[in-house]
C-alpha cells in the first residue's frame, strides 16, 4: 500500500499526549493562556454562529453535540454527562472535539477533550469571576469535589489569587483526594463535614455535583452578601444545584441565554428573568459588579465557543511542542473523482 498524502493527515492529540502538553506547558500557565483565549472569544461573540448544543436525553445521562464557527474556523465537541458511570468506574463526563477549515472543510484537529473541557471549564468559571466577584476575593468554597474540583482551584488561584479553600463532599473520600491532590500548591485547603459550614467565611461559592436531579446544595440562608456564586453543576433540564430563592437575590450572569434558560439554574424561574450576558459585561456593553453587598451569580452550563477557544488553544501549541499524532482520517485520491479507483488500487 502507498503512504498517505499529507492532505489526508489530521494533528491529533491522544489522552496520553494531552496530559504531557499540559504538564509540559504547565497546569497554571495552561489556565491562564486558555483563559485568555476564552476571553478572546467572548469578545468577538457577535461573529460566531450560536445554537443551543443539541442534546439526546435517556433515563441515564445524556449525549450532546456542541457545535460553532467564528466564520473562518469551524469546531465542534461530542460530550456525554452520565452521573451513574461512577458508580461503575467509569467517567461521568467524557468528551472530544474537531476543529476544521471552513474554506475546504477539511478537519485541521482532532482532540481529546475529557482533559480539555475540564481545564475550559475551569478557565471559563475563573474568567467569569474576574469580571463578577469581589477584587479582594481570596476564599473560596468548592462543594462538589469530584472530577472538576482541583482544575476549578487552580483556575481560580491562577487568575484571581484565590488561597483558601474550603472543601465539601457527601463523600468525604472525594474532598480527601481533592486536597491531597492540591497539596503543596499554595493553597490553604480545610475539609468540611457540611456546605453549611464549606461556605462560611468565603468570597467565592463554586457547586460543582454530578446527580442529574433537582437538587438544593445551597440553601438561602447560606449565601450572605457580597458572595460570588460559580454554579457549574446545574447543565440540563431536570438538573439544578441552587434553591430558586438564592436566584431571586442574586445578579445572575450568563453565556448564551436560549441554552441557560433550558439547562441553567434559571430553568427555574419565568422565560423572561433579566439576566445579563457574559460577553456583555467583558465588552463594556453591561455592568457586573456594582458593589461589594452584591450577589452575583455565574449560571454555568458551558457553551459552544469555550470549546472552540480550547481547541484553537490546543491547536496553536502543537508545533511548538509536537505533542500529537498524525492520524490517517480522509480519504485522498489521485483523482478527486475516483475515489472508487482509490480503493481498487489499495488491493495491490
Amino acid at each position: 500500500m502507498t503512504q498517505p498524502s499529507r492532505l489526508a493527515i489530521v494533528p491529533f492529540v491522544s489522552v496520553d499526549s494531552m496530559m504531557r502538553l499540559v504538564l509540559t506547558i504547565g497546569v497554571e500557565r495552561f489556565l491562564t493562556e486558555l483563559a485568555g483565549y476564552i476571553e478572546e472569544d467572548f469578545r468577538r461573540w457577535e461573529l460566531f454562529d450560536k445554537t443551543p448544543r443539541v442534546a439526546s436525553h435517556s433515563h441515564d445521562g445524556v449525549i450532546e453535540l456542541m457545535p460553532t464557527s467564528d466564520g473562518q474556523l469551524y469546531g465542534f465537541k461530542y460530550v456525554n454527562g452520565h452521573p451513574k458511570n461512577m458508580r461503575e468506574g467509569r467517567q461521568t463526563v467524557t468528551a472530544f472535539g474537531v476543529l476544521a477549515d471552513v474554506g475546504s472543510g477539511y478537519p485541521m484537529l482532532l482532540s481529546e477533550m475529557t482533559i480539555l473541557t475540564a481545564l475550559r471549564t475551569a478557565a471559563t468559571s475563573a474568567v467569569a469571576a474576574k469580571y463578577l466577584a469581589r477584587k479582594d476575593a481570596r476564599a473560596m468554597a468548592i462543594i462538589g469535589n469530584g472530577a472538576q474540583s482541583e482544575f476549578q482551584a487552580m483556575a481560580f488561584k491562577a487568575l484571581l489569587g484565590i488561597d483558601r479553600l474550603r472543601l465539601y463532599d457527601i463523600d468525604r473520600s472525594a474532598s480527601e483526594k481533592c486536597a491531597r491532590n492540591l497539596a503543596g500548591l499554595g493553597l490553604d485547603i480545610t475539609i468540611c463535614t457540611s456546605g453549611q459550614e464549606a461556605v462560611e467565611g468565603v468570597d467565592i461559592i463554586t457547586t460543582v455535583t454530578a446527580d442529574k436531579q433537582y437538587a438544593t446544595i445551597l440553601t438561602d440562608n447560606m449565601v450572605g452578601g457580597g458572595v460570588h456564586i460559580n454554579a457549574v453543576g446545574g447543565d440540563c433540564p431536570g438538573k439544578t444545584e441552587l434553591h430558586k430563592d438564592i436566584l431571586l437575590r442574586s445578579d445572575i450572569f450568563v453565556e448564551f441565554p436560549p441554552q441557560t434558560r433550558i439547562e441553567g439554574e434559571i430553568q427555574q424561574l419565568a422565560p423572561d428573568h433579566p439576566v445579563t450576558e457574559l460577553w456583555k459585561v467583558m465588552t463594556d456593553k453591561a455592568i457586573g459588579r456594582t458593589n461589594a453587598k452584591q450577589i452575583t451569580l455565574f449560571d454555568s452550563v458551558g457553551f459552544a465557543t469555550e470549546d472552540f477557544s480550547a481547541l484553537r488553544y490546543v491547536r496553536d501549541q502543537l508545533q511548538k511542542t509536537g505533542l500529537y499524532e498524525e492520524l490517517d482520517l480522509l480519504a485522498d485520491p489521485d483523482e478527486p473523482r475516483d475515489l472508487f479507483g482509490m480503493l481498487l488500487r489499495a488491493e495491490s
